[in-house]
């Protein structure tokens, strides 16, 4: 199984960016469509953006034109750029695979307010 650790979050103002980062072991990433999910306070937890094998990256609608998803197979990473940030991007953002059909980490706390 692979296993997920995430990093990168924090405070930030709204209007702000961040970038976020996963680190992956047990796997080579190169072989699964990966996938940037988050999780808000008390709601479910869902897919922002999506970075497949081959071909390129999609994103939800909330996201799109202001995160950018990318990976970095040789050194088993993934990475989201997050710009323009609202207050309702405030979440706790993982990383996993496109169906999430890995362990989950622990996450990364994104918070965005003024």
């Amino acid at each position: 199984q692979v296993q997920f650790v995430e990093s990168g979050g924090a405070w930030v103002q709204p209007g702000g960016s961040l970038t976020l980062s996963c680190t992956a072991s047990n796997a080579t990433l190169s072989r699964y469509n990966l996938a940037w999910w988050r999780q808000p306070p008390g709601t479910r937890r869902d897919r922002v953006a999506v970075m497949y094998i081959t071909g390129g990256p999609d994103y939800d609608h909330s996201v799109n034109g202001r995160f950018t998803i990318s990976r970095d197979d040789d050194n088993n990473k993934l990475y989201l750029r997050m710009n323009t940030l609202r207050p309702e991007d405030t979440a706790t953002y993982y990383c996993n695979t496109y169906a999430g059909t890995q362990p989950w980490g622990q996450g990364t706390r994104v918070t965005v307010s003024s």
